[in-house]
């Protein structure tokens, strides 16, 4: 969650590097649309977050109208204080994400995704997770770092770090070497 200027600059950095853009120009405005949602994402969780003033409160309205409809225009129904840095959002389309979810950093979601609740609880997901196109993942689960999730899987029940998964329901297919730490 960003909870200072520090941060918020930091959660934009990540994210475009999560892009692989390097620097942002008035060009990449029409070329990276999913991009150009996330950066606001950014702006909207800073002004929410961190500016109590009158003036932040006010700029903070202005950006909700902003972001309902750039959300409207790309198909997301993603709210604020849900993803850590360095998310990518790899297409525009169809992507609902629960506002109680609760994803790490390091995340690359495809369209076609709904990550929601059920009975009241939703779902964990850690680290440098791969959500292939398709998927549906609901419940009080949580989802171990460094898992891929193949298209179309539907996620009913927790999964452990390093783990492939895919199918419906959806089942480890194998584990994936640890990432080692060059020191």
């Amino acid at each position: 969650m960003i909870k200072n200027k520090t941060d918020y600059l930091y959660y934009l950095q990540r994210d475009m590097e999560a892009h692989n853009v390097s620097k942002w120009g008035i060009r990449m405005r029409y070329q990276h649309p999913t991009l150009r949602f996330q950066r606001l994402l950014r702006k909207i969780e800073y002004y929410k977050n961190c500016r109590k003033d009158f003036i932040g409160k006010f700029y903070f309205i202005i950006l909700k109208f902003a972001f309902h409809k750039q959300s409207i225009n790309l198909g997301f129904t993603i709210p604020i204080n849900v993803f850590g840095p360095g998310l990518s959002i790899a297409h525009y389309g169809s992507i609902v994400i629960n506002k109680n979810s609760n994803i790490g950093e390091n995340c690359r979601i495809h369209s076609a995704t709904n990550i929601g609740e059920s009975k009241g609880e939703s779902p964990t997901i850690g680290n440098n997770v791969y959500i292939g196109p398709g998927v549906k993942i609901f419940g009080g689960i949580t989802i171990g770092d460094n898992v891929s999730i193949g298209a179309n899987a539907v996620v009913n029940k927790s999964f452990p770090d390093n783990a492939i998964i895919g199918g419906v329901p959806a089942k480890v297919l194998s584990f994936q070497e640890s990432p080692k730490i060059l020191i």
